[in-house]
């Protein structure tokens, strides 16, 4: 779980802006919605909703976690620089760019973060925090020179892991990624391994038009998910009766006409040097194409069928693709459903009302939040539905909002930042402006007019 994110100097973020999900001791609403931090007193909140007006910074928060992400797991080409996106309202190019984050893995509190310019990680750290204090993993600064020193603490007995640190890595690369990229899973050592593991698995980020995890295989391999997923589209109004799963084992000639010769080579590499045992790629037309090698290597191709049925009860199928954009998305977002109870994921979706209505993104959120209650399952979002501004379904503190000011840059602050009763209408308010966060439009009747003064200037058709 989340249980912070400061960032600055990125994209839309000039100073440094935070969001917390910290559970306020002075709510006693939706006491479910909050989970135990280890080793501390507080609480993380297991759901956040961010509101703001176009550009106000909404998906530049998601950005930078994305971008952290990504410095945390990936390579990176030597003298290729580090790929950030600097505050433009200012002169700031000099100056590095701050990610900060605080999450939780196998029952224990991290803090990773780094300091980054155009060129270099200038400094990184890992550490356990326990309580007020903080067990260091690693720090690590860059030198001028490029040179990348590392102090990596507790770990004697790693050998390869303490010989990593002493070669230090690339300048533009972290040391978490040095470590993911270099040495195999049983020389990382258990703290290691589920830190990464954290980052690869349990840390999920979702554009808006992208599903939350390949659908295909994950319906093709879980008979049971399978079947929640076509009843939850059932019960949502689609018009969906039952999914089927169409799956044909294809030839490797085949395989190679579907993809690019490039990647076609690279994923039949991978899987014969055992660097992958499954691959999963997305094709056209809402299909995947799945590799799996165990005994032998086999490839197949996967289609979902959306099953309906017509006034005499016959059963009517449909290509994927032919449903609408928002049963596409609802079924894309579903994944985050599945097996609650057994998983500590973070689902980051930026616009998850994308193409989906009102009562079904309100159903969705409530859904998520009321099938467990003390699972280490997380939700944040980034939306424009204003229905999800309801006390009933979300704690005063899960409610976010982002903001510019003058100098153009993001603002964040909490729906706990302000004094409102626990009866407020707080859709009504905030739509009236009353916690900023919206646009607040110029005259657009001036548009009109000037389009009709050019037209009465315009002569007249002979």
């Amino acid at each position: 779980m989340i249980v912070s994110f400061s960032v600055s100097n990125f994209r839309s973020f000039s100073s440094e802006e935070t969001l917390s999900l910290v559970a306020s001791n002075r709510l006693v609403a939706h006491p479910e919605h909050a989970v135990p931090i280890p080793d501390s007193t507080e609480k993380v909140l297991r759901a956040a909703v961010l509101y703001g007006a176009n550009g106000a910074g909404k998906s530049n928060l998601f950005k930078a976690l994305q971008y952290l992400k990504k410095v945390a797991l990936g390579p990176r080409n030597k003298g290729g620089g580090t790929g950030r996106t600097i505050f433009r309202f200012g002169d700031r190019r000099e100056e590095p760019s701050t990610f900060d984050l605080q999450f939780i893995a196998n029952n224990r509190l991290y803090r990773f973060g780094f300091k980054v310019d155009d060129q270099r990680i200038v400094e990184e750290w890992l550490a356990q925090v326990i309580g007020k204090r903080e067990r260091t993993l690693y720090e690590r600064i860059t030198g001028q020179d490029g040179a990348v020193r590392i102090e990596l603490q507790g770990f004697r007995d790693n050998e390869k892991l303490n010989a990593l640190a002493k070669v230090g890595g690339p300048q533009n690369q972290s040391f978490l990624a040095t470590i993911n990229v270099t040495l195999d899973s049983s020389d990382l050592g258990d703290e290691f391994s589920e830190i990464i593991g954290w980052f690869k698995g349990d840390l999920v980020l979702t554009p808006p038009n992208e599903p939350l995890a390949p659908i295909g295989a994950l319906l093709s391999h879980d008979a049971d998910f399978l079947k929640f997923a076509g009843g939850f589209l059932k019960v949502s109004s689609t018009g969906v009766d039952h999914l089927d799963i169409v799956k044909r084992e294809i030839s490797e000639d085949e395989l190679r006409e579907f993809l690019p010769k490039n990647l076609a080579t690279k994923v039949l590499k991978d899987l014969s040097e055992g660097t992958a045992d499954v691959a999963i790629l997305s094709l056209s037309e809402g299909k995947e194409l799945l590799v799996e090698r165990k005994d032998e290597t086999h490839y197949y191709t996967i289609a979902i069928q959306a099953a309906h049925e017509d006034q005499a009860g016959n059963t009517i199928p449909f290509e994927l693709t032919d449903e609408s954009d928002g049963t596409q998305r609802l079924l894309n977002l579903i994944p985050a459903l599945r097996h609650l109870e057994a998983t500590s994921a973070v689902y980051v979706i930026d616009e998850i009302d994308r193409s989906l209505h009102p009562i079904l993104v309100w159903k969705f959120l409530e859904y998520f939040l009321k099938s467990c209650t003390s699972c280490k399952s997380q939700m944040i979002v980034t939306t424009h539905e204003s229905n999800l501004l309801d006390l009933d379904l979300l704690r005063r503190d899960e409610i976010w909002f982002s903001e510019k000011d003058r100098s153009c840059s993001t603002r964040l602050y909490s729906l706990m930042d302000f004094k409102v009763r626990d009866d407020l209408a707080i859709r009504k308010h905030y739509l009236q402006g009353r916690f900023g966060a919206i646009p607040f439009l110029g005259n657009l009747d001036c548009l009109v007019g000037n389009g009709n003064e050019d037209r009465q200037d315009e002569p007249s058709p002979a």
